[in-house]
């Protein structure tokens, strides 16, 4: 709204007429003030409303697992190996060990966005222990990306979702694999230069064994390495 005032040297204007006549101009001015101002926190409280919404959006629910560590065990007994820092298989080995001779869990955690998986080793103190007694049959044993079971048979990394079936679901039929699933062990070793692949192998073996059984109890040990015999020749033809 525009107000026009004339000029007032055509007539004579007392001060309070000018009052009169300036006052609805500064009404308006402080009305339109007031409209943009509640039309402003109108708008600040909607985009805070949309920003609240999307950050409750965003929000993504953490998945934890934990696999190794019984029922009468806690996460506080537990001590994190930081797989990065080693790059000596024997020095991973005597300090996963001196974790369990003070009677402690070792623990490899993996964290992947929404997913916790926690791995509680099941190494053995061999303090004062000359031998413990395990029947190869309920062994899976890795080295180096190769598969042994009873030191007898050998697969490639890839058949690990085979091998774990099979011993998974043998119980005892066949002799040389595992008597039952909660009899199950996995030993794994590694030579120095084929470290780093550690990590990506354990992950593997979580996940398929999570493909075959809701049971958290997986027994998971870092061993010495073993030689793998190279196989038997072919047969000869015979004739």
């Amino acid at each position: 709204m525009l107000i026009c005032l004339r000029p007032i040297f055509l007539r004579k204007i007392s001060l309070s007429q000018i009052r009169t006549i300036l006052t609805p101009t500064v009404v308006v001015h402080t009305r339109k003030m007031v409209t943009n101002i509640k039309i402003s926190s109108l708008i600040i409280l909607i985009l805070s409303i949309l920003s609240c919404q999307n950050t409750e959006q965003k929000t993504v629910k953490i998945i934890e697992k934990d696999y190794g560590l019984y029922k009468n065990e806690n996460d506080s007994i537990a001590v994190e190996l930081k797989l990065k820092e080693f790059n000596d298989w024997q020095k991973l080995l005597e300090l996963t060990e001196h974790i369990v001779c003070n009677d402690s869990l070792p623990k490899i955690t993996f964290d992947n966005d929404s997913v916790i998986k926690r791995v509680y080793l099941r190494n053995p103190c061999w303090e004062g222990i000359g031998c413990i007694l395990i029947k190869q049959k309920n062994i899976i044993q890795i080295h180096n990306d190769t598969i042994s079971k009873s030191d007898r048979f050998f697969y490639p990394l890839d058949s690990l979702t085979s091998v774990l079936k099979k011993d998974f679901e043998n119980n005892g039929k066949i002799p040389s694999w595992s008597v039952s699933p909660e009899k199950l062990m996995i030993f794994i070793s590694y030579d120095n230069d084929e470290m780093e692949r550690l990590p990506k192998t354990l992950e593997r073996v979580i996940n398929e064994y999570e493909k075959l059984t809701d049971s958290v109890v997986l027994k998971i040990w870092l061993n010495d390495k073993f030689d793998i015999p190279p196989p038997p020749p072919p047969p000869k033809e015979i004739g």
